[in-house]
C-alpha cells in the first residue's frame, strides 16, 4: 500500500483530485450569482419588452420628423408655385385679349380715318387745283374714278365751298354716288392732317 501511494501516477491522480475539489470550492455557483444579475438588467436595459417593431429610437424618432416637416415644406411650395403660374396665365391671358382689343381698334381707327403725309402735301394740292379749276360735274367724273381714301385726301385739301360744290354734283349723278359722297363727308370730318400742319399749331 505504501509502495502503491508512493508511486508517480498515484501522486498524479491525487494532485488532479486535490485541484478539480479547490475548483468546485473556489468556482460554485453562489460565485457567479452576482454576474448573473448584472447581465440580466442589463438585458433588460438594452431590449424593451414587446415585439422588435415597437422599438423606439429617439434618433430615428427625429430624423422622421424633419423629413416630414420637409415634406409639407415643399407640398406648401409646390402649391404656391402652381397658384402663381395660374394667375400669371390668366394676366397673360387678360394681356393676350387687351393687345387684341387694341389691334383691333386700332384697325377699325385706320380703316374709318384718312391720314394725309408730309410727302402728299404737294401732290394733293395740284390735283385739288386741277379739279377746283373744272366745273363741278366734270369733277364729280373725276372722282367717280379715284379710290375713297384717295378722293377724301384731294377734298380736304381743298376750300371747304370748293369741295362742297364737287360733293353735290357728284351725289346728283347715280344712288351709289349719293352713299359715297355721304361717306367722303364722313371721312373728311375724321381726316387727320399732316404731321407738319399738326406740329406748326402745337409747338413744342
Amino acid at each position: 500500500m505504501t509502495r502503491l501511494l508512493q508511486s508517480s501516477w498515484a501522486t498524479a491522480l491525487f494532485g488532479c483530485v486535490v485541484y478539480l475539489a479547490v475548483t468546485a470550492a473556489l468556482m460554485g455557483p453562489g460565485k457567479f450569482q452576482g454576474l448573473r444579475v448584472v447581465l440580466e438588467q442589463a438585458k433588460t436595459a438594452a431590449l424593451p419588452e414587446g415585439p422588435s417593431w415597437k422599438y423606439r429610437n429617439p434618433e430615428f424618432d427625429h430624423w422622421l420628423e424633419e423629413l416630414t416637416r420637409q415634406r409639407e415644406s415643399l407640398a406648401l411650395r409646390e402649391q404656391q408655385l402652381q397658384e402663381l403660374q395660374t394667375r400669371l396665365q390668366a394676366e397673360r391671358q387678360e394681356l393676350n385679349n387687351a393687345t387684341q382689343t387694341v389691334a383691333r381698334l386700332q384697325a377699325d381707327f385706320d380703316r374709318n380715318v384718312v391720314r394725309i403725309k408730309d410727302q402728299e402735301v404737294d401732290n394733293l394740292k395740284r390735283q385739288a387745283k386741277v379739279l377746283s379749276g373744272m366745273s363741278p360735274d366734270g369733277a364729280a367724273v373725276v372722282l367717280r374714278e379715284m379710290a375713297d381714301d384717295e378722293a377724301v385726301r384731294i377734298l380736304v385739301t381743298m376750300k371747304a365751298d370748293e369741295a362742297s360744290v364737287i360733293l353735290e354734283a357728284f351725289s346728283k349723278t347715280g344712288k351709289a354716288e349719293a352713299r359715297r359722297a355721304a361717306e367722303f363727308t364722313e371721312k373728311m370730318r375724321r381726316a387727320l392732317p399732316p404731321e407738319s400742319a399738326t406740329r406748326a399749331r402745337n409747338p413744342s
